[in-house]
């Protein structure tokens, strides 16, 4: 199947991270040369990431969605993304009723809608093991793992699988964290392959984060779902925080809860719609 000349799509963004939203139920998958197009914010649409609808691959799901990152890369997962998936659905027709079901790219979540704007999703059960992560070099599941970055940086981290890898720091200023450096640090230093995303925390109350995320494939965007997911899971199992906690990110605030270590992490935030329109590219 050919990719047509014009290609149609809608820009949607949660808390800031941004999507390009591909209908791709009856298309082949974008090249990692699209991708990197329509992700270009100079020459292209601009996003942190490429979303694209799917047929459900489960029973109970309405729809499922692949995801590409800015580079080209596939992921595995994006709670803001599937936020934005959800809203999409329901504009669509093809979720009816205030609960369904979505299939990413790491399984089938469900899904609640709170309002127009606002959805929750369950996520995950967050993983620590090293090999569920995963994390190399480390053998048993630690509390806090450290190693020796590239220049001599000492680092002090933890780890957690939301369906893609998360490393977590806290830090005493998210405002004054080297989230560039540190970030690309830890994504080139081996340890998580191919890379991952590193997130920077700071606890502000037992109910409030902040928190800085330099994605993979993308550098450090407004806002991560599975980021502030994974935060609030590590700081909520070391007792840092309560089992419902408010994540405030650059683009905006979400709400995390894990009632148990046993149970799916659910996030809730807001999805919006920012314009639709067509991208011009040359057939695949």
């Amino acid at each position: 199947m050919r990719t047509p000349a014009t290609l149609p799509f809608t820009k949607m963004h949660g808390a800031g991270n941004d999507f390009v939203v591909l209908d791709l139920r009856d298309a082949e998958d974008p090249s990692p040369d699209l991708c990197r197009a329509l992700a270009d914010r100079h020459k292209g649409v601009g996003c942190d990431l490429v979303l694209g609808i799917r047929n459900p691959r489960s029973a109970e799901a309405v729809v499922a969605f692949d995801i590409w990152t800015a580079d080209g890369s596939r992921s595995q997962q994006c709670g803001n993304g599937a936020r934005c998936v959800a809203a999409w659905a329901v504009r669509a027709g093809l979720a009816r009723g205030p609960r369904f079901a979505l299939d990413s790219p790491s399984g089938t979540h469900a899904v609640d809608v709170l309002d127009a704007h606002t959805f929750r999703i369950a996520l995950a059960v967050p993983q620590f093991t090293p090999g569920s992560v995963p994390l190399f070099g480390f053998d048993d599941e630690q509390d806090l793992y450290e190693t020796e970055l590239a220049g001599g940086t000492h680092l002090r981290f933890a780890a957690v699988s939301m369906g893609n890898p998360h490393a977590v720091i806290e830090v005493d200023e998210t405002a004054t964290a080297p989230v560039a450096e540190v970030g690309r640090a830890v994504q080139e230093s081996g340890l998580f392959l191919p890379t991952v995303n590193v997130g920077f925390a700071q606890v502000e109350s037992r109910d409030r984060i902040r928190l800085r995320v330099h994605e993979y494939g993308a550098g450090e965007t407004l806002a991560c779902g599975s980021g502030a997911c994974a935060a609030a899971a590590v700081l909520m199992r070391r007792g840092r925080v309560d089992r419902s906690v408010s994540v405030v990110l650059p683009g905006g605030e979400l709400h995390i809860s894990w009632p148990d270590d046993t149970a799916d992490i659910l996030m809730t935030g807001p999805a919006a719609f920012a314009y639709e329109g067509t991208f011009p590219h040359a057939p695949v």
